[in-house]
């Protein structure tokens, strides 16, 4: 085997020393190449002069202004349905009818029921006039009684009727005056009875009522002008009302008229006002855009996975009844505009250079910006400074190693979720996509940029030469942001960016509308 390497090396000696050498070069080029130079590319952005424009961007849900469930109160089978899916329907129209077979024969019955407990009352009543004059008879014999006993007494005093005489009309007095107690009780059980009669008589006509009600309700009838959008029911189909109204049918009143339920953050409900206007797409029509007007912001709160979210109502015309009910709309809600102004790129706002601190404080000393003038410039440590080794080494091995040697997009006391949901936030923005619904986190820039605050924006100038500029920003748009004020005219080139040969390249997101790679120098 070795014998035929060192035949074909000498076949092919020169080849061989090519390929040697070219390896060489390549080791020599990794191993001194590499590293030794610290020549800085920075990448940059223009300050443009135009219109800015705040908005609030959120997700919602289109439906009709009022939908109806259709439902039913009584239990049965499905005999007939007279509408489907789609149908128009006018309030009254007969939709679906129940079979009602076993609700006429509970009329029936109820009706027999009433009719049986009518004829008890009548009875009663007669029993009670036969009572009533039995009490009358009663009162009569105490009368005669009571008679006889005064005669026997007198008779017995003049010694004409004797003892026993006397005794037996006493005794015949208090039976009469018994037997009209008697009678006395037996009307007023007759006239109790009659009572209790006459209010089951009522209750039977209650009965009786509600089965004719049952009866009635196995017509399905529509409440309301409107669409059929749902039907949950088929001919056969066997409901049931036990615990709740089983839903047969769901109309919408109008579809010429609809809104947009928008889950808004809330972070961003206080910028919104009743009355604004607001736009939005749908994925049915993605060249068409939609606009309407905002009517509600609703005051009850969802929170789901820790994001506290709110409706904000927006009403529009749906004159042609393009969008149907259900559709997923992605709201734009303007909230705030500067028009004819400079605007700054995003990135620039974010953007530390990677200076030493005395370095920074020396650039800062050249152009008039001393550090107590620029306390509220958010003035952050360089990332490679003394002070920020150890976060970002903390970060770096939070991140689990991933990503090491590069400058972090936000400031260092970003969390990571600040900086993961500015990041998807600002990805959104470039691929023109709203911020997803349920993105946790703050809207982006939250963490380095507030409106009127004074910041620290890094120059680029003609001499490749760093130069800090103080400016009062503006509302932003997540791409730019309107400048207030500050020594920047359209044209300028801010640095959003930087690398150098001994790191990756850092190509810094949101660079602020700066079409495709930014560029470098």
């Amino acid at each position: 085997m070795k014998e035929r390497i060192f035949a074909f090396v000498r076949r092919h000696r020169r080849a061989t020393v090519a390929v040697v050498a070219a390896m060489a070069g390549v080791l020599l080029f990794a191993a001194f190449g590499v590293g030794r130079s610290s020549d800085v590319q920075y990448f940059t952005a223009e300050v443009e002069q135009g219109n800015v424009f705040s908005i609030v961007q959120a997700t919602g849900t289109i439906n009709a202004v009022t939908t109806v469930q259709v439902g039913s109160q009584v239990s049965g089978q499905i005999a007939e349905l007279h509408a489907d899916f789609n149908s128009r329907v006018k309030k009254g129209q007969l939709v679906a009818q129940i079979d009602p077979s076993i609700f006429r024969t509970r009329v029936l019955q109820a009706e027999a029921d009433l009719v049986s407990s009518q004829a008890g009352v009548r009875s009663l009543e007669a029993d009670l006039m036969a009572a009533e004059a039995n009490v009358e008879k009663s009162k009569a014999a105490v009368r005669e009684s009571e008679l006889a006993l005064k005669r026997t007494v007198e008779l017995f005093e003049q010694r004409i009727a004797s003892q026993q005489q006397r005794e037996g009309a006493e005794v015949a007095h208090e039976t009469a005056t018994a037997n009209l107690r008697a009678a006395d009780a037996q009307v007023n059980q007759i006239r109790a009875r009659l009572e209790q009669q006459r209010a089951q008589v009522k209750q039977r006509q209650a009965q009786l009522e509600q089965a004719r009600l049952d009866l009635q309700h196995t017509v399905i009838r529509a409440p309301i002008d409107g669409t059929v959008i749902a039907r949950n029911v088929d001919v056969g189909q066997t409901v049931a009302a036990s615990l709740q109204a089983p839903t047969l049918f769901t109309i919408a009143q109008d579809l010429t008229k609809m809104l947009v339920y928008a889950k808004t953050d809330e972070s961003d409900v206080g910028r919104i006002r009743v009355g604004a206007f607001a736009s939005f797409k749908v994925d049915s029509f993605p060249k068409e855009t939609f606009r309407g007007r905002v009517i509600q912001v609703r005051m009850n709160a969802y929170q789901v996975q820790n994001v506290v979210t709110y409706d904000t109502i927006i009403e529009f015309e749906n004159t042609e009844e393009k969008l149907l009910p259900g559709m997923t709309a992605y709201v734009t809600i303007p909230v705030a505009a500067a028009r004819d102004i400079v605007k700054i790129p995003n990135g620039s706002l974010r953007y530390r250079p990677e200076l030493s601190e005395s370095e920074r404080r020396a650039l800062l000393e050249k152009y008039g910006l001393l550090p107590q003038q620029t306390q509220q410039a958010q003035l952050a440590p360089s990332p490679n400074s003394p002070q920020s080794q150890g976060g970002n080494q903390a970060q770096a091995s939070e991140r689990g190693g991933q990503g090491q040697g590069r400058q972090e997009a936000g400031t260092d006391s970003e969390s990571r979720e600040d900086r993961r949901a500015r990041f998807m936030a600002m990805r959104g923005q470039q691929g023109g996509a709203a911020r997803p619904e349920g993105m946790m986190g703050p809207r982006p820039d939250a963490a380095t940029q507030r409106e009127g605050e004074w910041q620290i924006v890094w120059k680029l100038t003609p001499d490749k030469q760093l130069r800090p500029v103080r400016i009062r920003t503006g509302i932003t748009d997540y791409t730019y942001t309107a400048m207030l004020e500050g020594d920047l005219k359209p044209g300028d080139k801010l640095i959003i960016g930087q690398t150098s040969s001994n790191r990756r390249p850092q190509v810094p997101g949101g660079m602020g509308g700066v079409p495709g790679m930014p560029r470098r120098f």
